[in-house]
């Protein structure tokens, strides 16, 4: 489903002005991703991108275009492994955090 131009301009002005949400669409993005929801967590992915450090800013940052990004993380998207986590990487660093996998029972 694509996100409407309005839905958008909400995630990226709440994002530029709360670090908590910020957290948190990274954190449920992980999370979607290890739990195997890989197309949630791309579609995450994606916003978080363009409500923070935008796709051009993250291609230089990683020596990729930023259109190859894009379609990496969109809705036909099948990035390796090796790139999603370089994603994910600078992402975490570009937000200051580092993520921490714990394992529950159940």
């Amino acid at each position: 489903m694509a996100l409407t131009r309005n839905f958008r301009e909400t995630v990226g002005a709440r994002a530029q002005r709360d670090a908590g949400y910020r957290r948190a669409l990274l954190r449920e993005a992980l999370e979607q991703l290890v739990n195997g929801d890989v197309e949630t967590g791309r579609g995450i992915l994606g916003t978080y991108i363009n409500a923070t450090i935008g796709y051009p800013t993250l291609g230089d940052r990683l020596g990729k275009s930023p259109k190859s990004l894009m379609r990496m993380l969109g809705p036909s998207g099948n990035p390796r492994a090796d790139n999603l986590f370089e994603i994910v990487r600078a992402l975490n660093d570009h937000e200051k955090v580092r993520p921490e996998v714990k394992l529950k029972a159940g």
